[in-house]
């Protein structure tokens, strides 16, 4: 992964990072809340060598040697012989074990001195347990450094700090159980971030696509639930980014297949629902836009759309002109002022994929390649039929559709591989139903000559169809 896909995923995920942070914080300050405050007392003792010499050298040597016990004295602390002491003296309902948890030693580095830290709910018993854990440990020491044949120890060990009670709680840190909260929250909504992202199998955006194939992106739509109810948007509300996106798109195209006699191109999809029909559509209307003469087929012989979203009547069109039962000049459709016509699907065969794949198509197609700009046929999805990879055989290439947040990116993987598997070639991919903000957002739906205008216009009524010749 890149720089770039880090900060995808981190833009994507904010949502949750930002609720398992509040929630860290929430645990931290609530564990601070329920926790019963803990008072820390310490005492200092300090510990020397017993010796009668004043020379600088055995000075030294008794320091030394006085660091060197302090190490073992810090052990000695926590032991039963200096903790059961306690306990009796201070009438403690507890074993040495769980006293040792109440108290803490450590030694100064560089120096022979010995703090020795204990904490409780009460301040003063806490100052209690420490200044008697400090003289029972002084008793004890000097067991152990009593020579064997008698005669006073040879360490002294002097209480130089007795331990006070203290006025302030050493725990719960509040600040600090909500710095720790935070962090591990943050920790775990960027970790829950990237899982999301790992496991998710949809296609967001471009870069799914680019990670997928080396096939170039033509352009792109945002998401529109209103889009059932004004399919032709590039008529009916031509300022609207959407129809701006479709024309982003027509432009891209114009570019393609440049040398190529054959203009002839199959929209499809890799599942039902991709918004191919709706993109068809649009797009020729784009195209007629520029004065080029479009012709607008309906090749999906299984669930047509065109001749609805169009608003023309489709119970005569393709199929009747391959069974040879019309004319193609009788069925074809003009809409509105530009060179625009149309080709509805007509009535569904019992064998769509043999008529797609005639002689009768390929003369069709033939014809209509010699007498317009442009054709376009709108095809089944590819997974669920092979209609498409049949037709796109005989065009100049395929252009597949794939919905953002709808497809998954095994299926768009598995159209295309159906695709090469016939010999066709894939023109490029139009994105659909892309956010209009965040991280997969599509930038060229973004216009700010038309003034970012959002809301559709009032819609336009639809022209007359006609029928007549090209």
């Amino acid at each position: 992964m890149t720089l770039q896909d880090y900060i995808r995923v981190l833009r994507k995920g904010w949502v949750l990072i930002i609720v398992a942070l509040l929630l860290g914080v929430a645990v931290g300050s609530a564990l601070a809340i329920v926790a019963t405050p803990q008072y820390e007392s310490e005492t200092r003792i300090f510990v020397s060598v017993q010796t009668d010499s004043s020379s600088t050298g055995e000075l030294i040597q008794g320091n030394t040697y006085a660091q060197q016990k302090v190490q073992s004295y810090v052990a000695v602390v926590s032991s039963p012989a200096v903790l059961d002491p306690v306990i009796d003296a201070l009438d403690l309902d507890m074993t040495a074990s769980a006293l040792e948890t109440k108290i803490t030693a450590a030694a100064t580095s560089g120096t022979t001195i010995i703090s020795i830290s204990a904490s409780d709910p009460d301040p003063q018993q806490a100052a209690n347990i420490a200044n008697a854990t400090a003289d029972s440990f002084q008793t004890v020491a000097n067991d152990l450094e009593e020579p064997t044949g008698g005669g006073p120890s040879l360490v002294k060990v002097q209480t130089i700090q007795p331990a006070e009670p203290s006025s302030r709680p050493s725990s719960p840190n509040l600040a600090a159980n909500i710095g720790i909260g935070a962090l591990l929250g943050l920790i775990i909504g960027i970790g829950a971030a990237f899982l999301r992202s790992t496991l998710d199998t949809r296609v967001h955006g471009r870069h799914d696509i680019e990670a997928l194939t080396d096939v170039p992106i033509l352009g792109g739509t945002t998401y529109d639930p209103e889009s059932n109810k004004h399919p032709l948007i590039v008529y009916t509300d031509p300022r609207n980014p959407r129809a701006e996106s479709f024309r982003a798109l027509r432009t891209n195209l114009r570019f393609v297949n440049v040398d190529d006699d054959n203009r002839a191109f199959v929209v499809t999809s890799s599942i039902p629902g991709e918004g191919k029909s709706t993109t068809t559509a649009n797009l020729a209307l784009a195209l007629a836009e520029t004065g080029a003469r479009v012709v607008l087929v309906d090749a999906d012989l299984r669930l047509p759309r065109l001749a609805e979203y169009m608003g023309l009547e489709g119970a005569v069109g393709l199929t009747d002109v391959l069974i040879g039962r019309a004319a193609l000049a009788d069925v074809l459709q003009r809409w509105g002022d530009k060179d625009l016509f149309v080709l509805p699907a007509g009535q569904v065969p019992p064998n769509p994929s043999e008529l797609l794949g005639s002689e009768a198509m390929v003369s069709l197609l033939q014809a209509l390649n010699e007498q317009v700009d442009y054709v376009l046929l709108d095809s089944p999805p590819l997974l669920p039929v092979t209609d498409a990879a049949v037709l796109s055989s005989l065009t100049a290439g395929a252009i597949v559709v794939s919905a953002a947040g709808k497809v998954k990116k095994t299926e768009v993987a598995g159209a295309i591989r159906n695709l090469n598997q016939t010999n066709s070639k894939v023109i490029g991919v139009v994105l659909t139903m892309l956010p209009s903000k965040g991280p997969d957002a599509y930038g060229g739906t973004e216009y700010s000559y038309y003034g970012g205008a959002e809301q559709p216009s009032e819609v336009m009524p639809k022209p007359r169809a006609r029928r007549g010749r090209k």
